[in-house]
Order: C-alpha cells, then sequence, then structure tokens
C-alpha cells in the first residue's frame, strides 16, 4: 500500500536525505552517555552553581527560538522540560559553521531527539540554562508533533481528542506529560501492594493464561484453539480455581496479579482485557479479610498521597479504617424501601419492573438482585463501604453464611459508586460445590451467557481436601482510576482496545 504524506511530513523526509547526503547519520547506531537529567539540574543547581559544569544530556526538541548566531531551545527526558542556550561559534569549529547554519537551523525540527553536553548557567530572565558546546543528532522525528500553540487567547493543536490519545499513547506521553504521573502512580500502587502482601508471607505465583476450561468468575470468555492439542482453550477471566488449588496443595498464602480476560461490553469501566491481584489464605474468612483489605488500601492511599483522603471527581474519598458496611438486603431495603430476603424469582422480576430496573428472561434470583443493587444501590455508594451477606444464588464459589439460611460469606467494596473488589469466605465443601456447579449449567442452558462450567479436576482437588479459606480480587485498573482521578479506564491502560481505526481510502 502507498504511504501518503502530508506537505511537513514530506519536508521532514527531504530533510532527512539532507542529512544522509552530508554524511550524517540521522540513526546512529551508538549510544550517547548521559550524566544527568534535566529535573536533577533543576532540583539541585541553585543550591550549588559549582554543580553541573560538564554535563551530558538528551531529550526531545519541544520549542526553538532561533535568533541568528544564537537560539534557546527547550528539550524534554523523562524528568521534564529544560532550556538549552546554542550559540553557533560554541558549536562550529574553525570557519566551518555548517553544524549550526544549515544542520541545526534548517534540517532539524521540534520532536528530534538530540544529545547535548555543556556548562549548566542561569540567563538574565532567571531561567536555569544548560550552554551547549556540542550538539549530536541521535533521532530524526519523521512526524510534527502536536504542539499547543495560542493565537489571540485561542489555544489550537492540543492533544486532547481522547480516541486519539489513547490510540497513539506514544504522542500522549510525550505532549501531555502529566499523563506520565498516572502510571508511575499506578506502578508505586502495585509496588504498594506487592511489599504489603510479602511483608504477610504470602508467596506470588503465576498461573495458566490459556485454559481448559474457564471459571472463577461470571463472565463470558475469549475462545482460542491450540493446534497440537487439538483442544479448544480459553482466555482465563479469572485465577481462582488455580490458586485454590494451591492452598490445597499446602501453602497458607498465595497471590498473582493477573491479566484477566472478559468478552463483553466496553465502556469506562470495563475493558476487556484488564488486571487483578487475588489473594488466598488459609484458615482465615471474609470478616479477617475485610480488615487486611481496609489496611492495605488505606496504606496504598497514603504512599500515593500522603494522606487517606483522595480527589475523585467531585468527591473526596476517605479510605481511614473501619469502612462502612452494609448487608445487601440492608442496602437495598435502605434504598428502594424493599425487602427482598425470602423472595421467589417471579416475585423478584416484578419488583424490578416496579423499580424500572431492566430484567431478562435469563436472569436467575442471582442476577435480578445483583441488577436491582446495580442500579438502585451502587451509585449512592461514594465513601468506602463493605457490601456483605449475598444471597446463594448470586455467588456459587463462596461459603453458606455460618447463621443466615440462603446467604453466602461474600463482601465486595464499593468506592466512587463502583465495586473495586469480590471476596469470600471460600467454599471448600466438594459435594456443596458440585451442585452449585450444576446450577450453573442449569442457568447455562437457558441462556445466560455467563454461568460457569463444571471444572472436574477442581473438584478432585477440593476431594483431598482444602483448609478454611479467605479469597479477594481487586480490581488494579478501577483502584487506580480512583487514586489518580481518572474518569475513565482507558486513562490509566497504555493501550486499551479499540474498535478498527477508519482510514481515508
Amino acid at each position: 500500500m502507498r504511504q501518503e504524506f502530508t506537505e511537513q511530513e514530506v519536508i521532514r523526509r527531504n530533510s532527512l536525505n539532507e542529512l544522509i547526503r552530508m554524511g550524517i547519520d540521522p540513526y546512529p547506531a551508538e549510544g550517547f552517555e548521559v550524566n544527568v537529567t534535566a529535573a536533577e539540574i533543576k532540583e539541585n543547581f541553585l543550591k550549588d552553581n559549582s554543580l553541573y559544569q560538564e554535563v551530558s544530556i538528551a531529550g526531545r526538541i519541544m520549542t526553538r527560538r532561533i535568533m541568528g548566531a544564537a537560539s534557546f531551545v527547550e528539550i524534554q527526558d523523562s524528568t521534564g522540560r529544560i532550556q538549552l542556550y546554542l550559540k553557533r561559534d560554541d558549536l562550529c569549529a574553525g570557519e566551518d559553521k555548517t553544524l549550526y547554519n544549515t544542520v541545526f537551523k534548517k534540517l532539524m525540527d521540534i520532536g528530534d531527539i538530540v544529545g547535548i553536553t555543556g556548562f549548566v548557567f542561569v540567563t538574565q530572565m532567571g531561567e536555569i540554562t544548560i550552554h551547549a558546546k556540542s550538539l549530536k543528532l541521535l533521532c530524526k522525528s519523521l512526524r510534527p508533533l502536536p504542539i499547543v500553540k495560542e493565537k489571540s487567547d485561542v489555544v489550537y493543536d492540543a492533544f486532547t481528542d481522547p480516541e486519539q490519545r489513547y490510540r497513539q499513547r506514544y504522542v500522549d506521553l510525550i505532549v501531555n506529560p502529566e499523563v506520565q504521573e498516572v502510571f508511575v502512580k499506578r506502578a508505586l500502587l502495585v509496588n504498594t501492594m506487592r511489599s504489603f502482601l510479602n511483608e504477610k508471607r504470602y508467596l506470588e505465583v503465576e498461573t495458566p493464561v490459556l485454559q481448559p476450561l474457564y471459571g472463577g468468575a461470571a463472565a463470558r470468555p475469549f475462545t482460542t484453539f491450540h493446534n497440537t492439542l487439538d483442544q479448544t482453550l480459553y482466555l482465563r477471566i479469572a485465577n481462582e480455581l488455580y490458586l485454590k488449588r494451591l492452598i490445597v496443595g499446602g501453602y497458607d498464602g498465595v497471590y498473582e496479579f493477573s491479566k484477566d480476560f472478559r468478552n463483553e461490553g466496553m465502556d469506562r469501566f470495563h475493558n476487556p482485557e484488564f488486571t487483578q491481584m487475588e489473594l488466598y489464605v488459609a484458615y482465615k474468612d471474609y470478616e479477617w479479610m475485610m480488615q487486611l483489605t481496609e489496611e492495605m488500601v488505606e496504606r496504598i492511599a497514603i504512599a500515593l498521597h500522603g494522606k487517606t483522603e483522595v480527589k475523585a471527581g467531585e468527591n473526596i474519598i476517605d479510605f481511614k479504617r473501619p469502612w462502612k458496611r452494609y448487608t445487601m438486603y440492608e442496602v437495598i431495603r435502605h434504598y428502594t424501601g424493599i425487602d427482598i430476603s425470602g423472595k421467589t424469582e417471579e416475585e423478584l422480576v416484578a419488583i424490578a419492573r416496579k423499580l424500572e430496573v431492566p430484567v431478562d428472561p435469563t436472569m436467575g434470583k442471582g442476577k435480578l438482585i445483583d441488577q436491582i443493587f446495580g442500579e438502585k444501590c451502587e451509585p449512592n455508594l461514594v465513601q468506602p463501604t463493605f457490601i456483605t451477606d449475598y444471597p446463594i444464588e448470586m455467588s456459587p464459589l463462596a461459603k453458606k453464611h455460618r447463621t443466615h439460611e440462603g446467604l453466602v460469606e461474600r463482601f465486595e467494596a464499593i468506592c466512587n459508586s463502583k465495586e473495586i473488589c469480590n471476596a469470600f469466605s471460600e467454599l471448600n465443601d466438594p459435594i456443596d460445590q458440585r451442585q452449585r456447579f450444576e446450577t450453573q449449567l442449569e442457568l447455562g442452558k437457558r441462556g445466560d451467557m455467563e454461568s460457569m462450567m463444571l471444572d472436574e479436576d477442581f473438584l478432585r482437588a477440593l476431594e483431598f481436601g482444602m483448609p478454611p479459606t479467605a479469597g479477594i480480587g481487586i480490581g488494579i485498573d478501577r483502584l487506580t482510576m480512583i487514586m489518580t482521578n481518572s474518569p475513565s479506564i482507558q486513562d490509566v491502560l497504555f493501550f486499551p482496545q479499540m474498535r478498527p481505526e477508519k482510514r481515508s481510502i
């Protein structure tokens, strides 16, 4: 296919060819020794102006002001921007002014990556600047950056369109450097969580992404095929059943940061590929897990913000322990005025319709209750809140409640009106678990595409005996959204899934 170029792209390619004709490699193979960053210079130079008299720094040209025989340039490295002062007579030896007059002034552009050596000083305007003694082109940019321009109080060419930003994250990171901070905080969130779990001596493990049976959640899977095995395989929707096998095997606590995949709708809270951390600890229950969750998330907030309060949209979320708690029936009664405990499937359908909650014939009791909760309760839960004691129909992998018939020992943490984690006292009765799987198969026959499969190997593992266990799955993407005040899951994923790009013919 023939590549079409804009006028600016043609000019840059002509400059590229001219550089090559002059014997200048626009993509040199050798590295460039860097001994300082922009942030280090700005932080330390004024404390001691004898520092940084021999600096070597590399970065991308972001602005240029050419003034005859001298120029001011801003370059950007991974830590920020810094100004350069380029003087023709310093850069060019003897009578040959080619490097400055031709190469820099005519053949180099905003977006090019350069290496600079020189010394640091402060201009008359008070700006910390590097006086360049040498300039080396490290990479020629063939596409112009969408640099913000202002004219008559109007800003244009800003790279703000969400679809463009998500498709071209590499450009987004260059021209919107505040985006980098979101992903720095995401990494800190994960590292804080990992350190917290490691301190408690839980073992980080890996489990299969390609699975012969999918399970551990209610979701539609992605399907693939293994040629050698002549077998259909599934991208995991959760890693729960494999981690529980490890508890059967004798580990007291295991966790995994896993990429999971669910073949479902996409919106600002859902991406088909997402990250969650799942943790299983032997000899514990869901009450213990609630306390651990509060402690861990509170520590994350403090690590990222230095306090337990976090701004999320128009809300200030306070993760300080303890969090509020409601049972599922209590919260529905609180926000609808209706007690749904003990209701039949037909009664729940009638209640949902009365509340103008959308339902369909594939929904059993569990999904009906979940739908009512999601429509009428969840939007009201802004501060971190545990919703506990779910109906048994909603939770095929959770242990029956020790005192309340028809319920299970399960909780979800809701924050900023969205679920951020799901946890159980894990079901370890193999006979009960088989019956629950069989109920799921019946729902599948009714058309429920998210019903679970019956996993005979997992049941066999339970028959060898799994100790009482508490388990949890925490959505890393959603938690990051809250902790970084990001309105969309696409904002906290480097490369979110997108619809096919439309190309002009």
